[in-house]
């Protein structure tokens, strides 16, 4: 008897234990889920350049919530919470159900930021219903034209749904993923509307992203997105294919301009890929997917950046590709290169604003981090050879002849020191003529 006695306390013990170990494993879950938390972008990237990372016009998420700037845009939010709860009857059940769901996921969204929000519960879920819906509510509107009312300030002007698009791709200005598809699927949707959540975004935000055929999208995302610049990140990140020829990371981070590299016999063309990240190299050909350069490219680029940086455990792909390109383009004849071999788009063909675009990110990574390290290593290593096959057909050309090697070694030195005289002449000429 007193062993059936204490088997149901072992049972039971058996089952407290379980659930503390299941709660545990699903904490441990949730916080590497949100490795790729929104952090404050550091000064030494925001520097003198406050307005490519802070909003201008509305703030999501805690951050910039508040600031005297961005208040104008707080009303706009209302009227867009207003008509989509109300879009079906009895839009207060609707936001009953939104504010429960919110409160079982406020201590995440807490978690998601990397730092301690300073506002109270019913402050915070409220803060996340009002800018999730005000997004949700924008991408419809943005989707479907005779939702908007004609003195709707989100579609006033293109300058205001520039900023708009700007606003929300700017890293300390996102709400976490889970919060807008967890409101999206609450929330009342117009029933011509067949889109999904991610294909309203994808469609808002269709100038920034190189592939526009929208064919293999769910093939590109990743089982888990965690916000809307994540979501546009995901878009230029390399394939598998590539990663697999661009060879290992070597520790290279050396590569000529592209005007340098046609005169080492290195060609440069067009490659066809849905990621400008798909950069290769094989047989002497540099391939490079074309970027379109337009108004959203260097806030993009500096947020994409700042993402990458500031996320524990995030990949350096788009950092990577920013120094890449910031070595291959030195000057506009750079560009003007690049642009005729259709790797840069751009139609005001801008070669000097262009090459200066690139050169103000002024990008800096660790060799360990940098993703075209192997590929790096091939061009060197084309060099090379490409040097030692030319040295080869010298001394095979000289050897034996009257003079020799050591002639033709003179006749160079000749050739050098008549240039070099040249060119001081010429120097001499230039200062004397404008004196």
């Amino acid at each position: 008897m007193e062993i059936e006695e204490e088997s149901p306390k072992h049972v039971t013990l058996d089952i407290v234990n379980e659930d503390a170990l299941l709660s545990s494993i699903k904490e441990k879950m949730e916080h590497i889920s949100l490795s790729h938390c929104v952090c404050r972008v550091p000064e030494k990237l925001y520097k003198v350049n406050e307005e490519k990372y802070y909003p201008y016009l509305v703030s999501i998420g805690p951050f910039h919530h508040g600031k005297n700037t961005l208040k104008l845009m707080e009303d706009q939010k209302w009227r867009y919470l207003n008509a989509l709860l109300s879009r079906k009857p009895n839009a207060e059940a609707t936001l009953d159900t939104c504010i429960r769901a919110l409160r079982q996921v406020e201590q995440k969204a807490r978690k998601f930021y990397g730092e301690p929000i300073q506002m109270g519960s019913d402050r915070l879920v409220e803060l996340l219903l009002l800018d999730g819906c005000f997004i949700i509510e924008l991408f419809l509107h943005h989707a479907i034209k005779n939702l908007r009312r004609r003195d709707d300030p989100c579609f006033s002007s293109d300058d205001s749904l520039f900023h708009l698009r700007c606003d929300l791709i700017m890293y300390e200005n996102q709400l976490p993923f889970f919060i807008l598809d967890q409101i999206f699927h609450i929330v009342p949707i117009p029933k011509h509307c067949h889109l999904s959540l991610i294909d309203l975004a994808l469609d808002f935000f269709k100038k920034l992203i190189p592939d526009q055929s929208h064919q293999n999208l769910r093939e590109i995302f990743s089982p888990q997105t965690h916000h809307l610049l994540d979501l546009i990140r995901q878009h230029y990140l390399p394939t598998s294919s590539a990663e697999i020829i661009t060879l290992p990371n070597v520790g290279c981070t050396n590569m000529p301009h592209a005007s340098r590299l046609l005169s080492l016999g290195i060609s440069v063309e067009r490659a066809t890929s849905s990621s400008p990240t798909n950069i290769q190299f094989f047989n002497g050909k540099l391939k490079i997917p074309s970027l379109e350069i337009h108004a959203y490219t260097e806030i993009l680029f500096r947020n994409l950046i700042a993402m990458e940086h500031c996320s524990p455990g995030c990949s350096k792909h788009v950092t990577s590709y920013v120094f890449l390109m910031e070595r291959l383009i030195r000057s506009p004849w750079d560009v003007r290169l690049l642009q005729e071999r259709e790797v840069l788009i751009d139609g005001h063909e801008r070669e000097k604003e262009i090459a200066f675009l690139l050169q103000k990110l002024h990008v800096d990574i660790n060799p360990d981090d940098f993703y075209y390290g192997g590929l790096c290593e091939q061009v060197r290593h084309h060099q090379t050879r490409r040097r030692d096959v030319w040295w080869e057909r010298v001394r095979d050309v000289y050897h034996g002849t009257r003079f020799g090697l050591a002639g033709f070694s003179l006749a160079l030195l000749l050739l050098v020191f008549l240039f070099t005289g040249a060119f001081f002449s010429a120097v001499y000429f230039l200062l004397h003529h404008f004196q």
